[in-house]
């Protein structure tokens, strides 16, 4: 995984997997996913970084238990 703020355009990127964009889509205004050629999600792309995030310049990993109590996005189909 790979984590690029570029602060001239003011972008963060992360990157899941180091492979070829296949498609792109928009989920919500300044906010892009990546996809492979088989549909995976490969990485995310924040613009206007520095307004959503509490500092781009800044970044800290952590292994531990996901939090479970956000709610869950609806399943559509």
């Amino acid at each position: 995984m790979k984590v690029i703020y570029d602060p001239d355009k003011d972008i963060l990127q992360i990157i899941f997997i180091a492979t070829t964009v296949e498609e792109t889509a928009q989920l919500a205004p300044g906010l892009v996913v990546d996809y492979d050629v088989d549909g995976n999600t490969i990485g995310l792309e924040i613009a206007k970084a520095s307004t959503k995030v509490d500092n781009p310049y800044d970044i800290s990993y952590r292994v531990g238990e996901a939090n479970g109590d956000k709610p869950r996005p609806q399943e559509h189909g």
